[in-house]
This record gives structure tokens, C-alpha cells and sequence, in this order.
């Protein structure tokens, strides 16, 4: 091995002390990332498809009196 090489591979070294998430915690934290933007678009999607009532009319009251009055 040249120099270079041993400069190298001892830079590039894994501490055998440092645990790192490597490929696996990248592709899961993408996914969580990516199901929560899913569920957030959805649910915007199912919240548009409300229909609530206007402040401005009067809420209409009951012809019949309920079961308990």
C-alpha cells in the first residue's frame, strides 16, 4: 500500500465505538416523512369536503320538544 492509501483507509476508519444509523435509519426516517405528508394531504383533502354552515343564519330550533323537556 502507498502512503496515500494508509492515509486514507485510517481517516475512512469506522470507530468500532461510534454507532451510526447508516442506510436503514435514512430510509426509515424518508418513509415516516413520507407517509406523514401522505396522511396530512389526505386529510386536508377530507376537511375541504366539509360543509359547515354559515355564522351569519340563525341556528333553527326544534319544531317538537326533545324527549327529556
Amino acid at each position: 500500500m502507498t502512503p496515500f492509501q494508509v492515509v486514507l483507509a485510517e481517516a475512512l476508519a469506522v470507530d468500532k465505538d461510534k454507532v451510526t444509523p447508516g442506510l436503514l435509519g435514512f430510509v426509515v426516517v424518508a418513509l415516516l416523512g413520507l407517509a406523514t405528508y401522505l396522511l396530512v394531504r389526505s386529510m386536508n383533502r377530507q376537511l375541504k369536503k366539509i360543509d359547515l354552515p354559515e355564522d351569519d343564519q340563525p341556528p333553527t330550533s326544534p319544531k317538537a320538544p326533545g324527549p327529556g323537556a
